[in-house]
């Protein structure tokens, strides 16, 4: 029993090493800004933005729009205007509809009791500037304020 133990022990340390040897093979550069909706009301006139900078035009991102909602949100779908801006130049917009989930499957993304998170793919881009980008994100629901929205935002990573 004794020679189980140590051997799972030892099996347990080479894991752990193991672990920590793969997440320090390489570094994922991550942007992630959300903004979250007052009484989880998102208003036509609320603009979720942040600003990410980019150091390395080399590497190709994907970028993503990461949504919060509740349950109750009553729609399968979000409309939204979604706007980028490089360093000297004027944002740049397109209208963008995310399914968020069917009849049939239910809710996309991941959920813990009634709140759902989804990020859904805005797309991959080579920045062809070093410098800050700016985004928005704007709901062009017909529903004002659309309800049941917790938070908007952007995540950027580097692909590998």
């Amino acid at each position: 029993m004794k020679g189980l133990i140590k051997n799972h022990s030892y099996l347990m340390v080479l894991a752990f090493l193991y672990t920590i040897g793969c997440s320090s093979c390489g570094q994922v550069e991550v942007f992630e800004k959300n903004t979250p909706f007052v009484k989880h009301e998102w208003r036509s006139i609320d603009t979720a933005k942040g600003v990410f900078n980019i150091s390395d035009t080399s590497s190709v991102y994907n970028i993503y729009i990461v949504l919060r909602h509740t349950d109750a949100y009553k729609y399968n779908n979000i409309w939204l205007l979604a706007g980028i801006q490089q360093p000297g130049d004027s944002m740049h917009y397109q209208k963008v509809n995310l399914s968020l989930g069917d009849d049939a499957n239910g809710w996309e993304g991941s959920g813990m009791n009634d709140i759902w998170e989804v990020r859904k793919p805005f797309g991959y881009y080579k920045f062809s500037k070093k410098g800050d980008y700016r985004f928005s994100l704007t709901n062009i629901m017909r529903d004002d304020p659309l309800l049941h929205m917790m938070s908007a935002g952007m995540r950027v990573v580097k692909a590998n």
